[in-house]
């Protein structure tokens, strides 16, 4: 629905390793329009607790959404 409505959507996949069933999925959903986001923190920031880990993948999912925070950003 949200694709046939052209609406963003943002999948966040999180089990690794990826099988070719998950492959195969998953370039579906970005040939369809969808965007795939793995659940794979970064550490560019120098996070220094389990909360800020889980934050990154938060953050990055805000900005595909468009939607406006303060956190870190690369260059800054």
């Amino acid at each position: 629905m949200v694709l046939k409505e052209r609406r963003r959507l943002i999948c966040v996949v999180r089990d690794t390793p990826y099988n070719l069933v998950h492959i195969r999925n998953m370039a579906t959903v970005t040939e369809a329009g969808g965007i795939i986001c793995p659940a794979t923190p970064s550490f560019y920031s120098k996070p220094t607790s389990i909360e800020e880990v889980a934050a990154t993948v938060v953050d990055r999912v805000l900005d595909l959404a468009g939607i406006e925070h303060d956190t870190f950003r690369w260059g800054e």
